[in-house]
This record gives C-alpha cells, structure tokens and sequence, in this order.
C-alpha cells in the first residue's frame, strides 16, 4: 500500500469495524487475544502510581488492566471511533479515562513522560513504524520499558495453513460479523509485511532501547517485545 494511502485506509478500517472490534477480535483469535494481553500485563511489571501510555488503545483492554493495578494510564489512538469505545467501556467499568486522539508517529507529550509505553496490535498499522518507535523512546523516563504486542512471523511448518486461514477465514468472518470483508482482508496483508521478530528487535535497539527480548506467543502467531531505555 502506497505510504501516503495507509493512513487513510487504516482510518476507514477502525471506522467500519470499531462496533464488533472486541466480537472479532473473540473469533479470530479463539479467546487466545486476552491470554496475549494478560502475558503483556505480567511482563510490563506496572507497579500503583507508574504513568502509563497505552498506544492505539483502541477498546481499552490493556488500559484497563494496568489501571486495575493501579497505574496512572493514558490512552491514545489515532482513531477517533475506537478511542471513544475505548474511553466509554472504561466509564462503564468506573474507571477514570484520559484519552488523546493522537497519530503514534507524533506524541503531544513531554519527554520522559511515562515509566511504560505500551502498544498491543496497532504498531502494524503505522506508516513510519520506526518514527513510531523512536517517539515511545522519547517521552519514555529512564529506567522505563517499551512493550509491543503485535502479530509476527509464525512457526514455518504452520505458514500455509495460517496463510489460508488469515487469506480465506479472516474476510469471511469480517464479512458475517462486521459486515466488511476488506477490513480483514487488510489484517491480514498487514500481518504479512509487519517485520518478524528478529528485525522488530533491531528496530526496538535502533531507537534506543536496550536489553531487548521478545517472546513467541501460539508458535509465533503473536510476539510480545520487551525493551528498555536505560539512560
């Protein structure tokens, strides 16, 4: 997809799909999205009072564990539809929810603003993912973490079968659910050209991060990074 295209056509996908975002994101994953997002929040180590930035927070599912631990969590999405879901199920939840409507690749905050930066699914999405990243590093405090969740390079004897299923089953069930069967044929050209695990890690160390690690979730469906601005 042509750079100057992405952002538009991720907006019209989020648009579209925001109402049965979290019923997909159930489907497609067979429950395994919130053992992904718990593993996340086990690794992030969110102690009560830490400052959290949850970007593309969409419906709030990573928010909303950290604020149970008792962090101070910011949520951002560069859609407008998915932060107000996001915003209004934390309401709902009787949780208080800051929200900034804001494009990943241009944080309106200060730097070192935040002890852990997190983003669960939405790096794939960024046009300039290594903007993206060096922006997470910036308004990162010292001592802090970055913690990407994202889909990855799946175990290869599984790549065919994951191929047809994210191909043909995918946009079948966008179609049925959502009604929008080109938002899911997107996801899964999207999860195509997103970086594998060794080379989002060199990313990671090129904006400054160090120790970073990554974990391979149901055979290297998903990945879960870790890295660390310590200076």
């Amino acid at each position: 997809m042509p750079e100057d295209k992405k952002a538009m056509r991720v907006g019209q996908v989020f648009d579209a799909v925001a109402e049965r975002y979290d019923l997909m994101n159930d489907l497609m994953s067979f429950g395994l999205h919130r053992l992904w997002k718990a593993f996340t929040v086990s690794l992030a180590r969110v102690r009560p009072g830490e400052r959290v930035l949850d970007i593309a927070s969409g419906s709030g599912d990573l928010a909303g564990a950290f604020r149970a631990r008792g962090a101070d969590v910011c949520m951002t999405d560069i859609n407008r539809r998915m932060l107000a879901r996001g915003r209004d199920l934390a309401l709902d939840a009787g949780q208080t929810a800051p929200a900034v409507q804001c494009d990943g690749e241009h944080l309106p905050f200060p730097a070192g603003s935040f002890d852990c930066v997190t983003v669960g699914f939405g790096l794939r999405n960024m046009t300039h993912k290594e903007i993206a990243l060096a922006e997470m590093t910036r308004v990162l405090k010292a001592g802090g973490r970055i913690l990407v969740l994202e889909f990855s390079q799946v175990w290869k004897p599984l790549e065919k079968p994951y191929a047809w299923y994210s191909f043909n089953v995918l946009p079948w069930l966008g179609q049925r659910i959502a009604g929008d069967a080109p938002a899911y044929r997107y996801l899964a050209e999207s999860i195509r050209t997103h970086p594998d695990q060794k080379t989002l890690a060199a990313m990671m160390e090129q904006a400054g991060l160090e120790q970073v690690e990554y974990f391979n979730l149901s055979a290297g469906v998903v990945a879960l990074h870790r890295g660390w601005k310590l200076r």
